[in-house]
């Protein structure tokens, strides 16, 4: 017995050392896959014995760890139990009907209504006891001031960061974040809501836990949260739950998964009764509550390979190890490389060398993963100097902390890549096809070492048809996407080039009061003239919403002729539109969103410059804000027609929006 309880204590302190790292925000220390599996082997222990001790995670909520004023949950936010299997799903549901949603992968937070006004916001925390965030609840989207409904209300729902917000941050910053959630969980730490902004969380609601009116359902439950102005996660009903109506139904939510239709991170899927008062009837074992809810995991296909090779690869700011091994079938597609993310999860791994025995799977159904050596053959080997560049390379973190290659050059593109990132994210040029992982390989090559060259990669369309997951009809894309991309905005392109301080709304000031090369010309004559006591701070100060920081980083950047080097080279082959001011006031003050196609205006970015011009904005989403909603098909079903229905929001076409405001 001794013997089994000092295993169960290595395994606890194991699960609970990568759980804490886990949901604070600092790094994963073990695979989804790894976690699951020694969580298993632990219970199996805890079974056979009789014996569950006090620290086990089979018991106990993992917390997150953010600083502030803790707060009692007014109503316990505990765990699912969880099930790989089918089978176990169609036993649980007893034949009554069941919703299917997704298991979102973010951080849980409570949120609070009082007669239609929000009251708090409060992190999961151990499910008993959270943070109060409320002073943050304007960073979060997802997270209205106000809904229409009275009395006291508490929702339940996920923050999460889709993986296109999550790469086009990425892009932009100077730290290291292994996954949307690694960032989401770190930025509930933030104290600057403008700063949490630009990670751009949304609270998805996937509970409703309390309302003063009674609700027989759960699909009623969420179909009042959307009626109200909260958008619930997305759903599906099950209503004859047998195992083979389940699994058609999970197969569907899968498909989802693979062909990535589904734009935020997930670790799984939720069943839940749909009968409200029955789901209340269960008993609570340790921080479950038995019929509350199921969670479905799904169970990782594995492949045993030999590895061919390891290489490295520029990873926005350090150097990383992917391994390339002997191709294998995973979730019905050939998989032959999977990313080692840094040192030390090599050396946790065992990676040796070529013919050493491994184990991947695809997480999530998506993302390929080495998860065991089986066997390790040679020496695991860090470069000395940089693939990209050829200059020294050094190890960061090497005195504690994740191990990760850097090169030493600071001009080096492999220490670049974010940069690049922004040059192409639609915030900046938009080139559509040039994603992250795109150009890192285009980097890699060599092909690209400055903005410029990127206007060059059609030199490289015969080798990018040859490269490995690309073809002819690929290169073609990409070569289209760059010819679209030679005229831009001129405030998409001040954004795009990564200047200190200088966002979309900076460039826009700069471009309203001077034109693009007037601009940069009065900027490198102020760079000349300027000094320790006079480093361009009153250049553009006068300009309002600009002031003395933003002038002297504007300054400062252009001081540097390489930088401004790069710029000719850029305007050399392409067109800017030059921006103008708003002239008007016909739509001041509103806030418009637009959906589907425009036939008055050349496209919807020259709508919404037109909003811009006349005083208004365009917003992404429809919310409590938006004033119109413009939409051609005004009798669509769409999901923002539906949005703005339920808001009481106008929905208006494009003609009534030019008879109106143009």
């Amino acid at each position: 017995m001794n013997e089994k309880i000092d295993q169960m204590r290595a395994m606890i302190a194991r699960l609970n050392e990568a759980a804490d790292a886990y949901y604070n925000g600092r790094g994963e220390l073990m695979s989804d896959f790894e976690w699951d599996a020694l969580f298993d082997r632990l219970k199996a222990v805890e079974d056979e014995t009789g014996v569950v001790l006090d620290d086990s995670p089979t018991h106990r909520v993992s917390a997150d760890d953010v600083a502030g004023q803790k707060e009692a949950h007014e109503y316990a936010a505990l765990s699912l139990a969880k099930t790989k299997k089918v089978a176990e799903v169609a036993k649980w549901s007893e034949g009554r009907p069941i919703w299917i949603s997704w298991k979102l992968d973010g951080l849980t937070l409570v949120v609070t209504y009082e007669n239609g006004r929000l009251a708090k916001v409060v992190t999961r925390g151990d499910g008993h006891i959270g943070t109060n965030i409320t002073h943050l609840a304007s960073g979060i989207g997802g997270i209205p001031r106000k809904v229409a409904c009275k009395g006291h209300l508490v929702v339940r729902g996920e923050a999460v960061i889709s993986y296109a917000d999550f790469e086009s941050f990425c892009a932009q910053s100077s730290e290291d974040y292994a996954n949307p959630r690694n960032l989401a969980s770190g930025s509930l730490t933030l104290k600057d809501v403008e700063e949490l902004k630009q990670r751009r969380l949304r609270w998805i609601p996937f509970t409703l836990v309390h309302a003063d009116r009674p609700f027989a359902s759960w699909g009623e439950c969420m179909d009042y949260l959307e009626k109200i102005g909260l958008s619930a996660v997305e759903r599906e009903l099950v209503r004859e739950p047998s195992e083979a109506g389940i699994q058609n139904a999970i197969d569907r939510w899968t498909e989802k998964v693979i062909s990535k239709a589904n734009p935020y991170p997930v670790d799984g899927l939720v069943v839940c009764y749909d009968d409200v008062a029955y789901a209340r009837t269960g008993s609570v074992t340790g921080h479950h509550a038995t019929r509350a809810g199921l969670a479905f995991k799904w169970q990782d296909e594995t492949a045993a390979t030999e590895l061919e090779r390891i290489e490295w690869s520029c990873a926005v700011a350090s150097i990383s190890p992917v391994a390339v091994f002997r191709p294998v079938q995973l979730e019905g597609t050939v998989v032959k490389r999977a990313s080692l993310c840094n040192i030390s999860e090599c050396v946790r791994l065992g990676i040796g060398g070529k013919g050493t025995e491994i184990e991947v799977i695809k997480a999530n159904k998506i993302i390929p993963k080495v998860v065991k050596v089986t066997k390790r053959v040679g020496k695991f080997e860090v470069p000395c100097e940089c693939p990209v560049c050829g200059a020294a390379t050094v190890v960061d973190g090497a005195d504690g902390g994740t191990k990760k290659l850097q090169c030493t050059n600071p001009k080096c593109a492999a220490r670049e890549l974010r940069k690049f990132m922004r040059f192409v994210s639609k915030d900046g040029m938009d080139i559509d096809g040039l994603a992250g992982e795109t150009l890192e390989k285009f980097v890699n090559r060599g092909w690209v070492r400055t903005f410029g060259d990127i206007y060059r990669l059609g030199e490289h369309r015969r080798e990018i048809a040859a490269m490995e997951g690309f073809g002819e009809r690929s290169a073609e894309k990409i070569a289209s996407a760059i010819e679209a991309a030679r005229t831009r905005g001129a405030p998409q392109f001040l954004v795009a080039l990564s200047i200190p301080l200088c966002g979309i709304d900076v460039a826009k000031r700069l471009l309203g009061a001077y034109g693009v090369k007037e601009l940069f010309a009065k900027a490198r004559e102020a760079a000349c003239q300027a000094d320790l006591f006079s480093p361009g701070e009153n250049v553009f100060a006068e300009i309002d919403g600009i002031g003395p920081g933003k002038s002297a980083a504007f300054v400062k950047w252009c001081a540097d002729a390489e930088n401004m080097a790069v710029v000719e080279d850029v305007l050399s082959q392409v067109t800017l539109e030059e921006f103008k001011a708003a002239e008007g006031g016909k739509c001041k003050g509103l806030v418009f969103v637009v959906t589907g196609d425009v036939h008055h205006y050349a496209n919807r970015d020259a709508l919404k410059a037109y909003v811009e011009s006349q005083g208004g904005k365009v917003a992404g989403s429809v919310s409590s804000k938006t004033n119109f909603l413009i939409n051609n098909d005004v009798t669509s079903s769409s999901s923002k027609n539906t949005k703005a229905k339920s808001l009481g929001v106008p929905i208006i076409s494009e003609d009534e929006f030019v008879s109106r405001f143009g």
